[in-house]
């Protein structure tokens, strides 16, 4: 691999140009120096630790909050080529010693563990007789107890960096913090001297609405109606809100699911799972979900209850349009979210550790930030200003043009002029709103595809069909195989061979080998999405059908290695057994007798 950031940043993440911050950050950490970066959702702050960790000798190790996130991560870093994996619960005692002893082999450049993984001893003594090339902690704000998702797990990250034989650099990075925060984040962690990078907090391709309707169900329901088919997340702020918003939704034909921390552990994957995989498109949770979450078509996050505090809100507004494009936020506002947040604040025991001082502090913190959040869902002025004012910024504008109030729609839309308002008159409103937004966008020269005619739409619809083909085909989440952004990029190109393919946004060299021809087939030859998939089926076959010869031969050391990836990656055991040529018998077989299977 060459040793050239930019040659890197190109040929596995498909970019030709850093985005603001990374560059500089990526260079303190190759030159062995602490990084602390605060950056906004989608600005691409994986980069940041990915990059210098497959340039420097050794293993990079991620501290993530989330199962969720790791997999999503190492999928997509699996996806481009890169040795990754992560250790976690989510694998059996025998696949986390199985994937120690591999990463004590040199298998990977990048690991992915919770923070309680860093008390383990097992895993402490692999870091120690390792060689650690940098230690970066994601979601950083969680080492505080002035923010938001306050972690103790978090407060041990430094121990274990104090136990390591030669200290790594540490990078930081969080989306929101403010000066308290960030400061908490400098001292937990105990960075030395760290180079700090605020990129600003404006996301311009977020549409902000703040309504507070007469009856918030059939506002909601009018609202994802005029999204269409697209992907989205709805908050509430309990479990029972979640229940019954889902079951309402689902009654009414609309394809979504639930997430909650009352569910089991089951449910809640196979929940992930359907919306990752987008076969369900509305994912109603509680603010247990999506922490980082790495799905790049989520194309509106809906509030159905107001949360306690801006830095939750703009944290879990930031999950949707992290592929730049435009994206809507909306809040639904009533006198009751405040009521039953100052109750919740009052009786909250996430924090048993603090002392009573410290609770009471922290308590009338707490209702203060409440007050903000509930100064911001009633603004009367730009809603992105008062954001952007909340978290430090200066010089902000007094108009966005990209919100409910400077669109010209006050706050109170439907000011509940009459106790249940028909179904038509809401969406009549809704329909309104997205009216503006679509002007105002495409006046701003945001919305990418104002500017195609129809054989361009054509042909991205064609595109997307042929994505979901080969994401289903991997059974992985379209947006591993290529992001909408991507895909508009291929409509803007037009790319005639496998070079001009890699010159595409998100292209690099593992996907330009893997899905170059699929998708030229369907640019440059015009040929439709299933007849581009069925040849691409016909290339990924074995070279040999599958025969007596193949029953009973041996296992090499590549081959098995091969297989504990495919495994670790969730591949069901039938299309493991069609790539290596043998009966699904056998593969489980092997598997057992590697302690990776029950």
């Amino acid at each position: 691999m060459p040793l050239n950031k930019l040659d890197i940043l190109k040929t596995v993440f498909g970019h030709d140009h850093f985005r603001e911050g990374q560059e500089k950050l990526i260079n303190e950490l190759l030159d062995g120096y602490d990084v602390l970066g605060i950056m906004p959702t989608g600005a691409g702050k994986s980069i940041c630790y990915q990059l210098p960790a497959l340039m420097l000798e050794g293993i990079a190790l991620v501290v993530s909050p989330l199962i969720s996130l790791m997999k999503d991560q190492v999928m997509a870093l699996k996806a481009s080529g890169v040795a990754a994996a992560y250790i976690n619960s989510s694998l059996t005692p025998g696949q986390q010693a199985e994937a120690i002893r591999r990463a004590a082999n040199g298998a990977y450049k990048i690991i992915y563990v919770a923070p309680e993984r860093l008390d383990m001893p097992q895993f402490v003594a692999f870091a120690q007789q390792s060689h650690i090339s940098l230690l970066a902690v994601d979601e950083a704000h969680c080492v505080s107890q002035w923010g938001q998702d306050f972690r103790p797990s978090y407060l041990r990250i430094a121990e274990f960096v104090a136990k390591l034989p030669t200290r790594p650099p540490v990078a930081a990075f969080t989306a929101t913090a403010t000066a308290q925060v960030r400061d908490d984040i400098i001292k937990m962690l105990r960075l030395v001297e760290p180079y700090c990078v605020t990129t600003g907090y404006n996301r311009p391709n977020l549409h902000f609405t703040s309504v507070k309707p007469s009856n918030k169900f059939v506002m909601l329901c009018s609202f994802l109606e005029d999204m269409g088919d697209e992907c989205g997340i709805v908050y509430c702020n309990t479990r029972r809100t979640v229940e019954e918003v889902t079951e309402k939704l689902v009654y009414a034909g609309f394809s979504a699911t639930r997430y909650h921390a009352g569910l089991t552990d089951e449910e809640r994957r196979r929940n992930q799972d359907a919306f990752q995989y987008d076969k369900a498109k509305i994912m109603v949770a509680t603010n247990a979900f999506g922490m980082g979450i790495d799905k790049s078509n989520v194309r509106f996050v809906v509030h159905y209850n107001m949360p306690r505090n801006l830095e939750s809100y703009y944290q879990e507004a930031g999950r949707a349009g992290r592929d730049g494009e435009p994206a809507e936020c909306l809040l639904l506002y009533s006198g009751q979210d405040v009521i039953t947040g100052k109750w919740m604040i009052e009786h909250s025991d996430e924090n048993p550790e603090l002392t009573a001082e410290q609770r009471q502090e922290l308590t009338k913190r707490d209702l203060d930030r409440l007050k903000q959040m509930t100064f911001y869902a009633t603004s009367k002025g730009c809603l992105r200003g008062f954001i952007l004012r909340y978290f430090g910024e200066t010089g902000v504008p007094e108009r966005c043009d990209n919100c409910s109030v400077c669109n010209g729609t006050p706050f109170e839309v439907d000011t509940g002029r009459a106790k249940q308002p028909k179904a038509a008159e809401a969406r009549a409103i809704a329909r309104e709103e997205r009216r503006m937004r679509k002007e105002a966008s495409r006046l701003a020269g945001a919305n990418v595809d104002d500017g195609m005619n129809a054989w361009e739409r054509a042909l991205l619809e064609n595109l997307k069909t042929l994505r979901s083909l080969l994401a289903a085909q991997r059974h992985a989440p379209a947006y591993t195989v290529f992001s909408d952004a991507s895909l508009r990029d291929m409509v803007k190109k037009r790319p005639e061979n496998m070079d001009a393919f890699l010159d595409v946004s998100g292209v690099g060299l593992a996907k330009q080998e893997k899905y170059g021809k699929a998708f030229l087939a369907v640019i440059h030859e015009g040929r439709e999405p299933n007849e581009a998939f069925e040849a691409y089926l016909e290339d990924d076959k074995p070279q040999r059908p599958l025969g007596k010869a193949a029953v009973g031969r041996g296992w090499t050391e590549q081959e098995e290695s091969l297989l504990k990836d495919e495994f670790e990656s969730e591949l069901p055991v039938a299309e493991i057994a069609r790539r290596h040529e043998r009966n699904p018998g056998g593969i489980r077989a092997r598997l057992r007798k590697l302690g990776l299977m029950e």
